[in-house]
């Protein structure tokens, strides 16, 4: 299943010998694939219930103020993406995981006892920091440990643990807060996620940067130094045809899961549905999200990454046309399944895109810049959340809720199109050839 690189040793400095691949790593790799679980795990809990508390205990009507939660996570998320990616080398991988665990650990405390909307919004910007450090550094070492040959198929576990465990959580904290009330009960999966995770990244994670170094000796350009940020920033957001693509086609698919997050919950209970099955839609879309990208990622390495990435956009388009269009379509009794074949279709979309567009990343830069210009493309794709948050919000507020979702949808399908013009037809790397 997995590669050695085409030199394995110790490299100086290193106590320990250092291999690239799947298998040489299958123990630390596994360590990490559950603990970006319990990263999606944190996030998992708000789908379902955070814009109905909204609503339901705060008594809050505008939609702007509603998704305001969105826009501090989506920023602090994204500034955090880009000084975990920069820092990764300089402070260390598993230092900056542990500080995220750190960090969000009171999050599902405050949300449980917050008196007023501000609290929330206070403690969605430290869940920011939490997973911009903690997810920044599952992606980066996953990539340093298995090496170019199987980076897709590395990314579509990582992204499948994580949103296989945001579906989960998002279906269990919809029940218990249909069993039990929106607060404080769904949030006491927080704070076992929480602990779980700081246990064990602290106990069991290894720092990864000398993988990175060794895949730098064996680069087809040789080892370099480090690029500049400005530099790396440059290049990732609109020089290379590749990572451009990439980084807006990022910045739109977490515009339109911003708007699912904090805009169907709302849309599904204006039409009549009960917290109970809202949960389910919540999970359904990050449920095949999830479970998808154990086939989509591996598929990227093997048949390319822009036609999936773009087909990806307009499957995602798709889906969110079909759950604005099902109240028009049929009466309320039929609605449901239409709503949940929208999920499905936003989840496939997501599933073909989201490891597609990290591989990529990887595929283009070199390892020394590799972390920064990760941090860079995750800047720009979380950056989405806020961006979306504040166009849905003022869009639903002038022209109502099924406007706004179908201008996100519009946005996406856009999207597909500049990554299908932009994109050159296969990436430049090694990565997508067969082993």
């Amino acid at each position: 299943m997995g590669l050695k690189s085409p030199v394995a040793g110790t490299l100086p400095g290193d106590a320990q010998p250092v291999a690239l691949g799947l298998r040489a790593n299958l123990a630390q790799f596994g360590l990490l694939v559950l603990i970006n679980a319990f990263v999606g795990g944190m996030v998992g809990l708000e789908r379902a219930v955070l814009p109905l508390i909204a609503e339901h205990d705060f008594r809050i009507a505008s939609k702007s103020i509603v998704l305001s939660f969105l826009v501090s996570f989506g920023i602090v998320k994204a500034l955090t993406n880009l000084l975990a990616g920069r820092y990764a080398d300089v402070v260390g991988r598993k230092r900056l995981l542990v500080a995220g665990w750190l960090i969000g650990l009171p999050v599902p405390f405050m949300i449980m006892s917050a008196p007023s909307w501000g609290w929330v919004i206070a403690a969605n910007v430290l869940l920011g920091v939490n997973q911009g450090l903690c997810w920044s550094m599952t992606v980066i070492m996953k990539i340093d440990l298995v090496g170019p040959s199987r980076r897709g198929f590395a990314m579509g576990l990582n992204e499948s643990a994580g949103y296989g465990a945001v579906a989960l959580a998002a279906l269990a904290s919809g029940y218990l807060a249909g069993a039990y009330g929106l607060r404080p009960v769904p949030f006491y999966l927080g704070v076992a996620f929480a602990a779980l995770g700081l246990a064990l990244s602290a106990a069991f994670a290894r720092d990864t940067a000398a993988h990175a170094r060794h895949e730098a000796l064996a680069h087809p350009g040789g080892p370099a130094a480090p690029a500049a940020l400005r530099e790396v920033f440059a290049r990732t957001s609109w020089r290379d045809r590749n990572l451009f693509a990439c980084s807006q086609a990022g910045l739109v698919n977490n515009l339109n899961d911003g708007m699912a997050w904090g805009l169907l919950p709302l849309f599904f209970a204006a039409s009549g549905l009960g917290v109970g099955r809202i949960g389910v839609l919540a999970a359904a879309y990050p449920a095949v999200w999830g479970i998808g990208q154990l086939v989509t990622g591996a598929l990227s390495d093997r048949w390319g990454r822009k036609w999936m990435i773009a087909w990806g956009m307009w499957t995602q388009a798709l889906g969110i046309w079909l759950i604005v269009a099902a109240p028009p379509l049929v009466p309320q009794g039929g609605r449901f399944g239409l709503w949940a074949a929208g999920a499905v279709l936003l989840g496939l979309g997501t599933a073909l895109v989201y490891p597609t567009l990290l591989a990529a990343v990887g595929d283009v830069a070199h390892p020394s810049w590799r972390a920064s210009a990760v941090g860079v493309y995750r800047l720009w794709r979380d950056l989405g959340y806020a961006v979306g948050a504040l166009l849905s919000g003022v869009v639903a507020d002038l022209f109502g809720l099924a406007w706004a979702i179908a201008t996100a949808g519009g946005l996406t399908c856009l999207s597909g199109v500049v990554v299908a013009v932009r994109m050159p037809e296969r990436p430049r790397s090694s990565a997508i050839r067969s082993p």
